[in-house]
């Protein structure tokens, strides 16, 4: 029997296992990547998109600390938008649509230069364990692999079944078996499970769509690329089609809800709240006249068509129904139905901070199986997952993200400490601090972190070095230049007439001030880059309220120093509620923030909390 020795087993070739292989084995540790399929590494199971309003934060987080994600979308992005834009950018979210074989060949394209990874086609079917410690991972063909530590992102395939109506197909997605050992590992490690369910609309041949009788959405004229490590987008961008469903199409759905595996009691998982299907919009918004659709293409020489808004369980003959009562789609050819697949999760409060499961040494889980949807979710828990799976490896101590550095801390924090009863989505709302945690800056937030834990690239730590001189230096250049109120007057910018001298930085904080004002106070400016000229006017518009953020970041920060020992007796402390004591006790929280984040913890009960810990002389200062 043959039997493999690594230092990280990553299983699963999606979003997640893709960048946790990558990035263990960037970190030096020998790793080994296991799928079904090499060819299907990198595939955009359901929406062919990356980013959107939040999501695309956690994408430029994850490009960043040097992960794949940014740069695959970069070469096989067809359609960039920055969502968002009539806002501050802050909030904005940066997008594309993109070709499914663009952005599959440029993922592997990449594994394949990752020194110290291999990759193994097979299924898994059981874990290697001894007591409390993962050791390994035993594969279908009874072929062992033995390692320090796995992670597990199994995306969707747990036990996955698919709904089409009444029909049931095991799977994990459409073609593909579903894995049906590991629930029963996880299981008889104590973890608890439970089941979720997602879904994706039919496709559509684009050469049976009435194109010209439809709202046309171009991409941006000037895309803005994901990756630090991409000067310009050089792919062809394309349109998409607009439409909407129609009375006609709300009366099919009605009629046959009942059909639907969602209303007809067959499917017990929960499904996004914030991506509903069909079915769900005309139930429960059934007061509107129409539902938007964006028809967006899978690639350049591909004529599928992605319908951006109908996921759906309906039987096939409801769902060529409804669909061809659709503006545009009168004729169309549906290539594959749509469908809905529900699969096992594991309930993320059972992990802490670092994605490990607590009690078992080695194991560590990232992306769908903690219950979020979406690929930039599961992405960046995969990162966060491969980077401590290789510092256990090594022996190191783990690295954990904080709410106040970074959209991926907000996200991991949300579901260790409060779980999920629903599909967690990322939406900037979430974070409390998203004025300094914008998209832009992601790079000079992480990447020295990065640099740190040996996760970057030479290559990029050197143009982000050179980048950081480059801001300084126009900082340092916008701090001396100074003009009169009468001067920036006789310029065309009206400042208060104060006869004050200001410098270019700080006119350049006002909100109506653009770096085109400022050139024509100072031509000097104009031979500026422009990419690094408009990080730097972001920079200045949110200096004022990022500074007067800093002491309630100061504050979260040291109360995340505060650790909790894993082992503190909660039954012992008196004045605690029993419920707030049995909570504790479950789900074990490593630290003061996190355990103010329990539902049901009052400011008096953190502040007894503290108390005992200080009598105690318990209380730690985390690295």
């Amino acid at each position: 029997m043959e039997n493999l020795r690594f230092d990280v087993i990553v299983v699963g070739g999606g979003h997640a296992g893709t960048e946790a292989a990558a990035v263990a084995a960037r970190m030096g540790a020998n790793t080994a990547l296991v799928t079904h399929r090499r060819d299907t590494i990198g595939a955009m199971s359901c929406n062919p998109a990356i980013g959107g309003l939040g999501k695309g934060h956690l994408v430029r987080e994850i490009d960043a600390l040097d992960g794949i994600m940014g740069r695959a979308a970069d070469l096989g992005g067809i359609q960039f938008r920055m969502l968002n834009r009539k806002k501050g950018p802050a909030v904005w979210g940066p997008r594309t649509q993109a070709d499914r074989k663009l952005y599959r060949q440029a993922v592997q394209t990449m594994l394949s230069d990752v020194p110290n990874l291999t990759i193994i086609e097979g299924g898994v079917r059981r874990f290697i364990r001894n007591d409390t410690e993962i050791n390994g991972v035993i594969l279908e063909d009874e072929r062992q692999l033995t390692a320090r530590a796995v992670v597990l992102t199994s995306g969707t395939f747990l036990r996955g079944l698919i709904h089409i109506g009444d029909r049931k197909i095991p799977a994990g997605r459409v073609g593909e078996a579903p894995a049906l050992g590991l629930s029963e590992d996880l299981e008889a490690l104590g973890l608890t499970l439970g089941r979720l369910k997602t879904g994706t609309p039919a496709r559509l041949d684009g050469r049976t769509i009435h194109w010209t009788n439809l709202e046309m959405q171009d991409a941006d004229s000037d895309p803005i690329p994901f990756s630090f490590m991409t000067d310009r987008v050089t792919t062809p961008q394309i349109s998409c089609g607009i439409t909407r469903t129609v009375a006609a199409t709300h009366n099919i759905i009605r009629d046959n809800i009942h059909r639907s595996a969602l209303y007809s009691g067959q499917i017990e998982g929960v499904g996004p709240r914030y991506c509903p299907s069909i079915e769900d919009k005309i139930n429960r918004f059934g007061e509107r006249d129409g539902h938007q659709i964006f028809l967006e293409p899978e690639g350049l020489d591909d004529h599928t068509i992605y319908p951006n808004g109908i996921s759906t369980s309906l039987p096939e003959e409801v769902q060529e129904a409804f669909i061809r009562s659709i503006p545009g789609l009168e004729d169309v050819a549906i290539l594959q139905p749509g469908y809905a697949i529900e699969y096992d999760f594991v309930d993320p409060q059972q992990l802490d901070l670092t994605l490990a499961v607590k009690g078992t040494k080695g194991l560590y889980l990232a992306g769908q199986i903690n219950g979020t949807t979406g690929y930039e979710e599961a992405g960046a828990q995969g990162l966060v997952a491969g980077i401590n799976a290789a510092l256990f490896a090594a022996g190191s101590s783990g690295q954990s993200f904080s709410r106040t550095n970074s959209y991926i801390g907000v996200m991991i924090d949300d579901l260790t400490s409060r779980g999920v009863a629903e599909p967690y989505r990322m939406f900037t709302s979430r974070a409390e601090y998203r004025l300094s945690l914008r998209a832009d800056n992601a790079d000079m937030r992480l990447t020295p972190l990065g640099m740190q834990l040996g996760c970057v690239s030479n290559q990029r730590a050197i143009k982000f070095a050179d980048y950081e001189t480059a801001r300084t230096g126009l900082n340092k250049t916008l701090a001396e230049l100074t003009a009169s109120p009468t001067e920036m007057a006789n310029a065309g910018l009206h400042i208060n007439q104060d006869g004050r001298q200001r410098s270019a930085g700080e006119i350049l904080a006002y909100p109506e001030i653009q770096w085109a004002d400022l050139c024509r106070v100072w031509p000097s400016l104009r031979d500026v880059d422009q990419s690094l000229a408009r990080q730097v006017a972001i920079d200045a518009l949110y200096s004022t309220y990022i500074a007067r953020q800093a002491n309630d970041v100061a504050s979260v920060r040291s109360e995340e120093a505060r650790a909790i020992p894993q082992d503190f007796a909660y039954n012992d402390l008196a004045g605690l509620s029993n419920e707030l004591k049995q909570k504790l006790s479950r789900l074990r929280p490593q630290n003061i923030a996190q355990a103010a984040r329990i539902e049901g913890m009052t400011p008096a009960a953190v502040a007894l909390l503290i108390a005992h810990l200080r009598r105690a002389g318990d209380l730690k200062q985390a690295c």
